[in-house]
């Protein structure tokens, strides 16, 4: 098992916007939200949430950090 790119948001307030906050490797998902969540302590977070990096579908741009190749829908 390989260690895989977590995209990293939260909000300080009920009802503010999710904010990118970071990004992370973890090797699943309940160890993307520990070490998202002893990382980017430095705030109070009303929440904080973990995307895996490949989950994130780009919708104007075919390159950049985000863009993949991705099979035809």
């Amino acid at each position: 098992m390989k260690e895989v790119p977590y995209e990293v948001f939260a909000r300080k307030d009920r009802g503010d916007s999710l904010r990118h906050v970071g990004y992370l490797d973890a090797m699943n998902d309940e160890l993307a939200r520990v070490y998202a969540w002893k990382t980017f302590d430095e705030e109070r977070w009303f929440e904080m949430c973990v995307v895996p990096r490949s989950a994130i579908i780009p919708v104007n741009r075919t390159d950049g950090p985000f863009s993949q190749k991705r099979p035809p829908q």
